[in-house]
């Protein structure tokens, strides 16, 4: 999906450096690749807008990999005989920049989408090389599509799962795009309308450039800073300033 003028121009006036950052884009979709996504669609706005910045995207679809149940990191331990998902947990271990993308169906996201969420929370006890949990120091958002209301419930589903695992959201870290209630065009469909929603194409906009502003400034700032948030000194006895249990 390409870029309006307007979001051409956000790209070329200004000076910031976003090069050397880098996002995995997780399209949830039920499709495999090579069929027509409409979440991948409104996806491609925003992957535009970060590649035009220098940031090296990519969009996967997590359908394409197999991913059995579980919140575990490898669940060949657990009685299944394959498990793809140590490969795609590289690839977004890899990026600064997470984005959950999601169908709606009937109200919620869809099952890759709760599938996706729960193997990411399966990393979620690992600790990085400052003692803090192994998603700290990157940014996230998510990206919704579909044909009936539910576009701010999916995400604030996605979105607090992410933060709470250890990801940073900043301000307007969603968008999305429905049509009219029940059958009808979906995003990438001819007339639908959903390229010229100033709506969608503008949070769908924002939400790149915050993305990028935020996971630039993870990255001079090292990352958040390590201390009243690191379970290994936790462990070890710290206590970083919390109150005594035992006062009077």
């Amino acid at each position: 999906m390409t870029m309006n003028e307007q979001q051409k121009t956000l790209c070329d006036d200004h000076d910031f450096d976003f090069s050397g950052l880098s996002a995995v884009f997780l399209n949830c979709t039920l499709k495999p690749s090579g069929t027509l996504s409409h979440t991948e669609a409104l996806m491609g706005v925003s992957k535009a807008i970060m590649e035009a910045n220098g940031v090296a995207a990519q969009i996967l679809r997590p359908v394409d990999y197999v991913l059995p149940p579980g919140v575990y990191p490898d669940m060949t331990e657990h009685g299944f005989e394959r498990d793809d998902w140590p490969q795609l947990r590289q690839k977004v271990l890899d990026a600064d920049i997470c984005v959950i993308g999601t169908p709606i169906w009937l109200g919620e996201e869809s099952s890759v989408c709760r599938r996706l969420i729960e193997r990411l929370y399966g990393e979620s006890g690992k600790l990085n090389d400052q003692g803090q949990y192994l998603y700290y120091g990157r940014v996230a958002g998510c990206i919704v599509t579909g044909n009936e209301d539910g576009i701010k419930h999916c995400a604030m589903s996605v979105l607090y799962a992410l933060q709470h695992l250890g990801y940073v959201i900043p301000p307007q870290a969603d968008a999305g795009w429905i049509g009219e209630a029940g059958p009808g065009p979906s995003y990438a469909d001819q007339d639908s309308g959903g390229a010229d929603n100033q709506f969608t194409q503008r949070n769908t906009t924002f939400m790149a450039w915050n993305l990028m502003h935020l996971a630039r400034l993870l990255r001079a700032a090292g990352g958040i800073p390590a201390h009243g948030n690191q379970r290994s000194a936790w462990d070890a006895g710290c206590r970083f300033d919390h109150p005594n249990p035992d006062y009077r």
